[in-house]
């Protein structure tokens, strides 16, 4: 039986890791973030991926934050989890393989060795060649989707506008594919896309659930108008490696303390300007508590 699961719709949010000065994981302010986001009306929280510094994540703490996610959301948000975890969550979030760039037959044989692994847990691809060298073709995609039923969509962060288009004719009606760029999110719901796995959501979660929803809507006007509000924060999270930018955004809403694992530093002040200025455009800076060091 094909696995279907209409919930992977709308606006995901790949959680930040707050860390505190010590260097380990500061867990009240990460439940404090997950409640902001239900909080919010965002539907779907991916913790533990590239926004959340998975990388430099020990398997102990990756589990110990996807449990987090899940006990604080309660089941009033899904939970995709990064590859790695548990099965405590929703369903996983898997990249593809980095460094050794695999063909795209290794790239079958490996997301079929995990499908079959996980057995019926739902399976999302992540494509992001911008990271990992390889890149996940339409065709792979494709294949894919239609040999395992637990390979349930991808978040797909190609920029490749004609590879994306491939996927979205010609996928199976099971299929979901969520944009994993802030800025082509609208775009990407016209042309028949469920939704994003977003970085401005961090900063402003209500905004982004409601532009994904007034997409999803066909209430174009509205959406076009919410997407060019937020466009300047999107644009300025990708100033320098995420999440550093995001960081230092929620840093400077008080939400979390700009701690970093190297090799991540802290941004640059122009990039910390042009933050503070798009998070002011919003009115988001407006009351924004400090938070000690």
């Amino acid at each position: 039986m094909t696995t279907r699961i209409d919930w992977l719709r709308g606006c995901g949010t790949a959680l930040v890791t707050p860390f505190a000065a010590t260097g380990d994981v500061d867990e009240p302010r990460f439940r404090a973030l997950v409640e902001r986001q239900i909080a919010s009306g965002v539907p779907l929280l991916v913790p533990c991926g590239t926004t959340g510094e998975a990388a430099t994540l020990d398997p102990q703490e990756q589990r110990r934050l996807i449990a987090l996610t899940v006990e604080v959301a309660r089941g009033r948000a899904r939970v995709i989890a990064g590859v790695g975890s548990n099965a405590t969550a929703d369903a996983i979030l898997v990249v593809a393989p980095y460094y050794n760039k695999p063909t795209q037959a290794g790239l079958v044989a490996h997301f079929r060795a995990v499908a079959e692994a996980v057995d019926v847990l739902p399976v999302v691809l992540y494509n992001v060649p911008g990271r990992t060298a390889s890149n996940i073709s339409a065709a792979t995609t494709l294949t894919l989707a239609r040999e395992r039923d637990n390979i349930v969509g991808t978040k797909e962060a190609s920029g490749d506008l004609q590879q994306i288009m491939a996927i979205l004719r010609d996928r199976p009606p099971h299929f979901r594919v969520l944009s994993g760029d802030d800025a082509v999110t609208l775009p990407l719901i016209a042309l028949g896309a469920d939704g994003v796995v977003s970085v401005v959501s961090n900063e402003a979660p209500d905004l982004m659930a409601r532009l994904t929803e007034l997409a999803l809507r066909g209430e174009w006007a509205a959406a076009r108008a919410l997407h060019y509000r937020l466009l300047p924060l999107m644009e300025a999270n990708f100033i320098e490696s995420n999440p550093g930018p995001a960081k230092a955004a929620l840093a400077a809403l008080g939400l979390l303390q700009e701690h970093y694992r190297l090799p991540l530093v802290p941004v640059q002040e122009q990039t910390r300007a042009r933050l503070r200025a798009a998070l002011a455009e919003l009115g988001l800076l407006q009351g924004a508590a400090h938070v000690a060091a």
